[in-house]
């Protein structure tokens, strides 16, 4: 590596010359990276100078100014002196010492180009982008060796006094700005002080600027707290005591996930200097984008119009007068000149049948065989009479003349295809010429098979070693391959042919129209037609091709192209045989070992002619030595096959450079453009006159994108060079029309496709005549609508037109246009430049593709690149991140995706190019697994809808008028009346003094319990031996039960125990820390009879003490507990060596152990002078990561149990199965309260015990004849997960669900409607009614505000089917305005959403504008607030924020109904009157959740709920099983889990970008792909979304990879 200050000219021709080869051999791939460093430093080790002067380099910075900074040895430097100066003849001595010629792509080589892409840089490089680069998981880097030293990011660091500038000039160097590679690790390894790098930026990613940066950015920016106190579910370990929905005013402590040290924000929000330094890196970097500005029209309110690209004023327009078509000279007729090509084979093969042919090179550049005219002639004929007569019976021949036969034949063997080829001319077969088939899963080969089977190809002709190779089955049978009809296949060789009899000739007749072969072609989009040539179309092309050529008898014609299609059959097959000429053919594999084999052969048999494409001379000069012997003077003509690509130019220039002091003359060198549909174009002739330069055009690639030409000649920055194809084909027309659209003329100064009118043109698309119409019967019209011609003109595919003096030039192909934002760019100008970024490090010469996909409406360009094995993460993202800017700079395109993949994984065509359509598919569906993405949609996409803007307030008057002349009734909704229901249990229930006193008959004076406490005794005294509650275990047996008395005694006994133990007063606080189950009841009780307050909290985790346990610790200090009561088993765990490693377990209060109680019974029970006084605490975690504690009153608790009871009718007859956690909200009511009160029998099923028997739930619905039951959708996801395959053995079980009428789903969030629909089709076939699912609506200030469904009444007796009338179709968009619209089911962008159940008796609700708080209509989206006697009475808190509490408890309309006090629920929602009516006859209102406030999304001034983005996110590929989405800093971060290898992970990245911009119209500016399991989940099965951002902003969650998306 230490070669940098190597004089070139010490080192000697022959080593330069061996380097060169190396160079080809590492571009090539076929040496390794390690084996071509090794060689090349036993080369250069000899000439290279000792240490002390490398030292010496490093301190004077300033000698790098005029050295390419990529690869810095003298060849290098002697080379970027060279680039200034135009190349002579004298100085083209020196000319194959340009190295870097080797290292991209031939096609795309221009040093103008490349010169141009390093100034662009060089600009950006000015303007400091910084491009945060994506973290990935070591697992998924290959470590490097060097992988301690993060090379520099120059795309975004300073620019100090020693960076790489251009030289004196201004001029740039050719890789401006690249990094020094070898002189940071010379740097990195000798420490020295150089200050030539740049300074490191985010590649650096613990580095301190980072550090500083973000401090800087910290101190100035206030992150929004999402007014979100701690998360306490199982994965925090630290907490503070922050209770209520606070804005920041407490500390607030990090949760971590690990032992991340972390920093934290003004307001508490934890951030890592990792993760949070990339984010604001990013959000630094989109604060200046390059979009325009979004224009000003008018927003409907429901109809989100995307931004239509407005036509710029600026854009240049065509203004030259209309074109006149081109014609050819006329094709003159030879008198000698053969009625057709068979007529020429038989005349060359009866009169010189010694002449030769056709030789064939071996892999060492020996001749390998000459095939003669005499051979040909005979063999052929001998093919045409096998096939005629050998195939099949007699009376049955396989093959008639006018079918189709296959030719599969390898791409070394032309003399057994051209036999094969011309015995199908002879025996009147078409042929259809094919790539071999590799492998049964060819990229393409599939669509070939689709081709040969529309063809009604039944017979394939081959030779004996491709036979032998093709893959075959174990029975030695050749199989059928994907797609392909059933084949026989037809050995050619003579050897295996029956010989004619010798009265048996072929019939030659003169050309005719019926078809002589079908060229295939492959689309754009990846399927292959067949284009039909007929004979005399052949024969035409020929005559054309020999007279614009000049051919005459007996030349010599080198071929290097592919014989078996385009320019490569034409010249090297057809035309040749007419001419009787000799063709050395050289195959690729030849070319391979020996690039410049084919001048070899040009000196050697003094070939006149020969046919090469720009790779070959790009080749040949790389790989060119001092060879005395090379002499190109016998040459007149240099065919250039894909001279039609502009980026040829350079090839051909510097080819001609290098070669014109050995006999090669400037108008030999003869670009062509062709097409499969109009055969050859255009092509220039061999002038004598050697002083007329051929055509050149320097085009503005700005004007180009509007289809206009421009000569450019100051900006030279984005210019494309044009170089003409020469001059229309005799007999033919030329002209260029509009790509879209009428083929209307162009005018002179505008590009359009260009069409051809001849005899020598394909014909059709075999068997696709609307496809033949549009294509080959093209009638091109003047501006006034006149067609110009009676015939019809033949489109070429190519992009271009006929400038001064009738030369063609051409610019582009249809199939490679790609239309972005109303331009048009070129594929192969995009690759160009691509390349021009100095890529020899990064990614292979000629694997990169580049296609456009359709997101949102327009096109999106997509970059894919193979990778070498050797190149470093910040390498290739460097690399990446300047192909952006180069892109940007050159094309003023954003390039959508770029991808990097590993070598050799690309799907290839058969001739070794990218198949392009197969990998546009692998991007789309996910499966492409590249190694790196760089996703820019921020800059790319510019037609998103207007950002919405805030309309000012409108008055209460308004809204009251405008909802009354709209018509729409204010949304408002009530269960029944709660003073109307006779309830005849309760009746039956009166006190009549004290506990201990006798219960008089039901039917006396009725006075209404208030206490829960009184019923238990009530009940103890009326029905002791009642069960009340049945515990389950796992095995699904009985573990406990209860009947009243024993409930009753069981709580007398605590009550005394907390009295004389605990030595508790009345209003004390006791925390209650029980597993689910029957203590847990007892204890409540306990506390309720002796005047305490209980606390239900859930107990830590004996595997996982360290998470769980400071939950416990917090919810006890919260709630300001004097006592905890639990079992002995928890008791101890709470004094364990783990919990006091976990928190101080000093400060415990006292622990009180149920195990063992006191025989005492109390000598009073406590009864509560005042029913709003506190009955219990409901403490619970919501989905924002907040802990809330709630005031529960003695009112408030009986009048819950009493709502229930009316609207479940609940009967001590009754039993009801409920599978819920017992800590908070309706599950805690259902499990302990709600039994005692109504007298039913609750069979409990602890949620934990179905992770291990997960049909536990299910069987005891069955097994106990359960008509209601009570669950939660993490009880539910685990059945539909865990049972889903097991349906019929549980049917076997015996499991019947028919006697279940409601099956109750207990949430505080919006119904999963899919969760519950696959559950109910998954239990269908067990008797599950459809229609028994449903949910409730529970939240903080009101546990439960919505339950069981409307009954079904007379529906459900009539058995009627049809759609659920509880669910209902909303317009997703309208949504995001806070309005709502009906939709039909299907409808584009409909969402389904699921009533919340059943409005519970004495709960009213009315929907409110959270910010205004006036009454909306039942069409607008709101917050959901209630007024009920169960409402909760404020928040318990430490801190005592009185304007929180009344704002969520005791809040009033801002007009309206004034008087009312409301609760808020912090939920947004609407009603809507359903279609159901109730038992009264009323229509039902119904309540839709559709999510919670806190965590909706305010983006681009809408509103979205996470859960929507979600489902799409999921939706978009088999492998995301969970997602969830959460803000910061305005980006909107996606977390997805990934259920697959971690090769994966960055497939995912493109589509959930995708998915999210097509539904949602949103940018995705984080993707975050983690394991399985990694989203915090809440006990009710609810998404921490919050507190997976802490973690993520903490950097804790271990990701796999995260990108950031520009």
């Amino acid at each position: 590596m230490a070669d940098r200050s190597l004089d070139t000219m010490s080192i000697p021709l022959e080593v330069r010359a061996r380097l060169a080869e190396l160079e080809l051999e590492l571009s090539e791939g076929d040496i390794t990276q390690k084996g071509y460093e090794k060689k090349r430093s036993k080369l250069l080790g000899a000439y290279l100078p000792q240490p002390p002067e490398r030292s010496r380099l490093s301190h004077h910075p300033r000698t790098h100014k005029n050295c390419r900074p990529g690869k810095m040895n003298g060849v290098e430097q002697s080379l970027s002196q060279e680039r200034r100066t135009p190349v002579t003849p004298s100085s083209s001595a020196r000319y194959h010492r340009r190295r870097s010629s080797g290292s991209r792509d031939e096609r795309y080589r221009s040093d103008v180009h490349t010169e141009a892409v390093q100034a662009a840089l060089a600009k950006h490089k000015e303007r400091k982008m910084a491009v945060p680069m994506p973290s990935k998981r070591r697992s998924l880097v290959v470590q490097t060796s060097m992988d301690a030293y993060t090379p520099p990011d120059t795309s975004s660091g300073s620019e100090d006094e020693g960076s790489v500038q251009g030289d004196s000039q201004g001029t740039p160097t050719s890789s401006q700005g690249s990094i020094n590679m070898e002189h940071w690790i010379s740097r990195a390894i000798h420490g020295s002080t150089t200050s030539s790098t740049t300074s490191s930026s985010s590649a650096h990613s613990g580095g301190s600027s980072a550090a500083n940066r973000l401090a800087d950015v910290m101190a100035q920016t206030h992150i929004e707290n999402h007014s979100a106190p701690p998360d306490v579910t199982t994965y925090t370990s630290e907490h503070t005591m922050q209770v209520e929905r606070q804005q920041g005013s407490t500390p607030r402590a990090a949760p971590k996930y690990g032992n991340a040290e972390l920093m934290e924000t003004g307001d508490g929000v934890p951030v890592s200097s990792r993760v949070s330094a990339k984010i604001q890196q990013l959000v630094n970097t989109l604060k200046r984008p390059k979009r325009p500005p979004l224009r000003e029209f008018f927003v409907d309110d429901f109809e989100e119009l995307l931004e239509v690209q407005q036509p710029d004023p600026n854009q240049p327009k065509p203004e030259g007068a209309q074109m006149l078509p081109m014609r050819g000279e006329q094709l003159g007729v030879v008198t000698n000149w053969p009625p057709s090509l068979e007529a020429a084979l038989q005349r060359w093969g009866t009169i010189s049948p010694k002449a030769p042919c056709l030789t064939t090179m071996d892999t060492n550049g020996k001749p390998l065989y000459i095939l003669t005219y005499g051979k040909l002639w005979t063999r052929s004929m001998k093919v045409a009479y096998n096939i005629l007569h050998k195939l099949g019976t007699k009376q049955e021949p396989m093959v008639r003349p006018g079918d189709r036969v296959a030719l599969v034949f390898p791409n070394n063997d032309p003399a057994a295809f051209m036999v094969a080829f011309y015995g199908c001319l002879l025996a009147e077969v078409v042929p259809v010429p094919i790539e071999v088939p590799l492998t049964r899963k060819d990229a393409g080969s599939q669509q070939i098979g689709f081709l040969l089977g529309s063809c009604g190809v039944t017979v394939a002709l081959t030779s004996d070693a491709c036979h032998k190779g093709l893959p075959k089955s174990p029975t030695g049978e050749i199989p059928q391959f994907k797609g392909w009809p059933k084949l026989l296949w037809f050995v050619t060789e003579s050897k295996h042919l029956s010989k004619p009899p010798r009265d048996w000739f072929p019939h030659i007749k003169d050309a005719n129209n019926d078809t002589a072969y079908i060229e295939y072609k492959t689309c754009k989009d990846g399927s292959v037609l067949g284009v039909t040539v007929t004979r005399i179309a052949l024969l035409t092309h020929c005559q054309a091709l020999t007279q614009a050529c000049g051919y005459t008898e007996a030349e010599t014609i080198v071929n290097v192209l592919d014989f078996k299609k385009d320019v490569g059959l034409w010249h090297g097959i057809l035309t040749s045989v007419m001419n009787m000429m000799h063709v050395i053919s050289i195959p690729y594999s030849l070319m391979k070992v020996n690039p410049i084999s084919w001048i070899q052969k040009v000196c050697q048999y003094k070939a006149k002619v020969a046919c090469v494409k720009s790779r070959d001379m790009h080749w040949a000069l790389v790989a060119h030595r001092d060879q005395r012997d090379i002499n190109l003077s016998s040459l007149r003509m240099l065919i250039v096959a894909d001279g039609a690509n502009p980026w040829s130019i350079s090839s051909c220039d510097a080819f001609l450079n290098v070669f014109q002091s050995k006999g090669l003359r400037q108008e030999v060198i003869c670009p062509c453009a062709s097409s499969p549909e109009a055969l050859t174009v255009a092509i220039r002739r061999p002038t004598d006159d050697s002083n007329q330069p051929p055509g050149r055009g320097v085009l503005s690639m700005h004007g180009l994108t509007y289809g206009v030409i421009r000569v450019d000649s100051e900006e030279k920055l984005s210019v494309l060079t044009v170089q003409d194809v020469g001059l229309v084909m005799p007999g033919a027309i030329i002209c260029s029309v509009k790509p879209d659209g009428v083929p209307q003329l162009c005018r002179t100064d505008e590009i359009g496709e260009i069409c051809v009118c001849s005899i020598a043109t394909g014909t059709s698309y075999y068997g696709l005549s609307g496809m033949t119409k549009n294509t080959f019967e093209v009638f091109p019209m003047t501006c006034s609508g006149a067609p110009i011609s009676e015939y019809p003109f033949v489109r070429t595919g190519l992009l271009g037109f006929v400038g001064p003096g009738g030369l063609v030039f051409v610019v582009g192909k249809m199939d490679g246009l790609m239309v972005v934002s109303g331009r048009r760019h070129n594929a192969d100008d995009i690759v160009a430049t691509a390349l021009a970024v100095e890529p020899m490090k990064f990614v292979y010469r000629g694997r990169i593709a580049v296609f456009s996909v359709n997101v949102l409406h327009d096109e999106r360009i997509v970059i894919i690149a193979e990778q070498r094995p050797d190149s470093t993460e910040e390498d290739s993202f460097q690399w990446m991140s300047r192909v952006l800017q180069a892109i940007d700079s050159i094309h003023q395109v954003g390039v959508y995706c770029l991808a990097l993949v590993p070598a050799n994984t690309l799907p290839k065509t058969p001739l070794g190019g990218i198949h392009l359509s197969e990998t546009k598919q692998l991007f789309l569906e996910g499966s492409l697994h590249p190694c790196n993405v760089l996703m820019c949609p921020h800059t790319c996409v510019v037609n998103l809808p207007k950002p919405r803007q805030k309309q000012p307030e409108i008055g209460p008057a308004s809204v009251m008028v405008g909802n009354l002349v709209s018509g729409k009734r204010i949304a408002q909704a009530s269960g029944r009346d709660l003073g109307q229901i006779e309830d005849n249990d309760q009746a039956r229930k009166r006190l009549v003094s004290s506990s201990t006193t006798t219960i008089a008959s039901p039917s006396s004076a009725c006075l209404m319990f208030l206490f829960l406490s009184e019923v238990l005794q009530w009940r103890a005294q009326t029905t002791p031996d009642h069960v009340l509650f049945t515990l389950l275990n796992s095995r699904g047996t009985i573990a406990n039960s209860l009947t009243c008395v024993q409930l009753h005694k069981r709580a007398e006994k605590i009550a005394v125990m907390l009295m004389e133990r605990g030595h508790l007063q009345d209003g004390d606080h006791v925390a209650l820390v029980y597993p689910p189950g029957i203590d847990l009841i007892a204890a409540f009780y306990g506390c309720l009879y002796a005047g305490c307050v209980p606390i239900t909290v859930r107990p830590p985790h004996p595997q996982n003490i360290a998470t769980t346990l400071p939950t416990v610790k917090m919810i006890v200090e919260v709630s300001r507990s004097a006592c905890i009561m639990t079992t002995q088993l928890i008791c101890k765990l709470l004094r364990s060596r783990e919990a006091a490693a976990a928190v101080d377990i000093r400060t415990w209060p006292t622990v009180l152990d149920t195990d063992d109680l006191p025989k005492k019974r109390p000598s009073l029970i406590y009864k509560p002078s005042n029913p709003d006084t506190l009955a219990y605490l409901d403490f619970s975690v919501s989905t924002t990561g907040m802990l809330a504690g709630v005031k529960m009153s003695h009112a408030a608790t009986s009048a819950f149990c009493r709502s229930i009871k009316l609207q479940c009718e609940l009967y001590p007859s009754r039993e009801v199965a409920i599978c819920l956690d017992p800590y908070c909200g309706l599950g805690f009511v259902l499990w302990c309260l709600c039994s005692v009160y109504s007298g039913h029998q609750s069979i409990l099923i602890p949620p934990a015990e179905l992770e291990t028997s997960p049909a536990l739930w299910l069987l005891a619905v069955s097994q106990y004849k359960v008509r209601d039951t009570f669950c939660s959708y993490s009880v539910m996801e685990l059945c539909t997960k865990g049972l889903g395959s097991q349906t019929e053995s549980l049917k076997g079980r015996g499991l019947d669900l028919s006697r279940v009428r409601t099956c109750v789903v207990v949430a505080e969030e919006r119904p999963r409607i899919a969760l519950t629909q696959s559950f109910s089709k998954l239990f269908k076939d067990l008797g599950l009614h459809p229609r028994a699912v449903s949910t409730s609506f529970g939240c903080r200030v009101n546990l439960a505000i919505c339950l069981q469904p409307h009954r079904l009444g007379k529906l459900a007796e009539q058995g009627t089917s049809g759609p659920d009338p509880t669910t209902v179709y909303v317009d997703m968009r309208a949504l995001r305005h806070d309005r709502v619209r009906l939709v039909e089911r299907g409808s584009p962008h409909s969402l389904p959403l699921m009533e919340s159940g059943k409005i519970l008796p004495g709960v009213r609700i009315i929907i409110a504008n959270p910010e205004t708080k006036g009454p909306l209509g039942d069409s607008h989206l709101g917050e959901i607030w209630v007024h009920s006697a169960h409402n909760a009475s404020g928040y318990f808190t430490i801190y005592g924020d009185e304007s929180l509490q009344s704002d969520h408890f005791n809040s009033r309309l801002s007009f309206g109904d004034t008087q009312t006090i409301w609760a808020r629920t912090g939920y947004l929602g609407f009603l809507r009157r359903t279609e159901l009516t109730d038992a009264s006859g009323e229509r039902h209102d119904a309540l839709y959740v559709v999510g919670a406030l806190d965590e909706a999304m305010e983006l681009r001034g809408m509103r979205y709920h996470p859960i929507d983005i979600e489902t799409s996110v999921i939706r978009s590929h088999k492998s995301i099983t969970e997602c969830a989405v959460f803000t910061w800093t305005n980006l909107l971060v996606v977390v997805v889990e990934l259920d697959g290898s971690e090769q994966e992970a960055l497939d995912l990245v493109p589509l959930v970008t995708n998915v999210v911009l097509e539904e949602h119209y949103l940018i995705v500016g984080v993707v975050v792909v983690v394991d399985i399991g990694v989203i915090p989940i809440n006990s009710r099965g609810e998404k921490q979304r919050m507190h997976l951002r802490d973690g993520f902003l903490a950097d804790q969650l271990d990701p796999i990879y995260v990108a950031y998306n520009m």
